[in-house]
């Protein structure tokens, strides 16, 4: 198995899904983005650039979309801690995955590139 199917199939039940559904959401938005294993990553990539990534919070075991180019757009939802490039956006698991606002940060983004 590869590394980039290892990463899903390796979390416990409710993140798999959820990564499961956040990768699914991710690849619709744009026909464009390439999904590929990269710096360890869960990359989705345009343009040859990282658009954004998977990731899961070690702390709270809280999906997340790591947004690339994500410092530069202004949403109450994003945390930018002390990252240089990305910002987190936070996906509950027991919650419905927020897909309208996932779409609007990402055309906000999509002005960056």
């Amino acid at each position: 198995m590869k590394s980039l199917e290892e990463f899903y199939y390796n979390q416990e039940d409710e993140v798999k899904e959820c990564l499961l559904a956040l990768k699914s959401i991710i690849l619709k938005y744009n026909a464009e983005f390439t999904h590929k294993w990269y710096y360890r990553l869960p990359c989705f990539m345009y343009k040859n650039q990282i658009f954004c990534y998977l990731w899961i919070d070690k702390k709270s075991k809280t999906p997340y979309i790591a947004i690339g180019k994500g410092i530069h757009i202004n949403h109450p939802d994003l945390i930018k801690e002390k990252r240089t490039f990305t910002s987190k956006l936070m996906v509950e698991i027991h919650q419905d995955i927020p897909t309208t606002k996932i779409y609007t940060i990402f055309d906000e983004v999509m002005k960056l590139y």
